[in-house]
């Protein structure tokens, strides 16, 4: 069988040094549609082909909104307390140590203020990738004080949700963020200083049941999921079939609850138009 081996080397790389793709290095959308990872970032994070916007965080969020990516944060450093003392599978201290070290983020929000195309703008941008987004303390306290801010420089406010809900480890401490953020918002109205609710895939629970159907102007992603509770939990309260789409962007949107559907690759320039209009009226 001396045919089968082979005699001269090196005329392709040995099995042991051969190296494999980096992770990461394609995504693969739900449609089954595979993009480079650089493409996709070149491309606000949305598939070139089918469209598809991939979940992102605040990082990208304000690469994409702000001039030259700069801005400047407020209360960075700010992180929840334990005042329940709540225990589930670890202590809640320890899960939000481990999620910081994971993530690199303090909690669900971020919020910061810049120039966009030269448009003086407030952001509170949350991340999904912090305990699925919930809404904390932290983030009521966070968006809260994005308003003063707001309210004091009389700059627009632009809030960017995408959460899964109140975070049950603060139980009633969540529930009345809700509450607060409302309030700080109805100030804002009593000022004229526009405020745009951005809601991305998923925004549910209570941050939907608030701050994030508030704004004058309540815009979302293409196909991104907005309710309050989930299809199945509505599907067995109701007993019946819900509707084909039902909770997605274009569905909300169909039935009055949302301004208007924006491209995240069209964002930054639609949000521009929109403030200028305003700041002409």
């Amino acid at each position: 069988m001396s045919w089968f081996q082979r005699k001269v080397q090196g005329i392709t790389t040995p099995t042991e040094q051969k190296k494999d793709a980096p992770d990461g290095l394609w995504y693969k959308t739900p449609g089954g549609t595979i993009v480079h990872t650089r493409e996709l970032k070149n491309n606000a994070y949305v598939s070139p082909e089918d469209g598809f916007h991939v979940r992102i965080g605040s990082k990208e969020y304000f690469e994409i909104l702000f001039d030259n990516n700069k801005f400047t944060e407020l209360d960075a450093d700010m992180t929840s307390g334990d005042p329940l003392k709540f225990v589930d599978s670890k202590p809640y201290p320890n899960r939000i140590k481990a999620t910081t070290e994971k993530t690199q983020l303090k909690d669900a929000v971020r919020t910061v203020y810049g120039k966009m195309n030269g448009v003086d703008l407030v952001v509170s941008c949350m991340d999904f990738a912090f305990i699925g987004g919930s809404m904390g303390s932290v983030v009521g306290e966070k968006i809260a004080r994005g308003i003063d801010y707001a309210l004091k420089t009389k700059t627009p406010f632009l809030m960017i949700s995408k959460s899964g809900g109140a975070r049950m480890m603060e139980a009633g401490y969540s529930l009345m963020q809700m509450a607060k953020t409302s309030a700080k918002l109805a100030l804002l109205a009593e000022a004229g200083v526009p405020y745009i609710s951005l809601l991305t895939d998923p925004t549910t629970g209570g941050v939907t049941a608030s701050y994030a159907m508030l704004g004058d102007f309540n815009i979302a992603e293409p196909g991104a999921l907005i309710g309050f509770a989930g299809p199945r939990v509505i599907r067995d309260t109701v007993g019946k079939d819900l509707p084909k789409g039902f909770q997605s962007a274009e569905f909300v949107l169909d039935h009055g609850f949302l301004d208007f559907i924006v491209d995240r690759r069209d964002l930054k320039k639609q949000l521009t138009t929109l403030l200028r209009m305003l700041e002409q009226k």
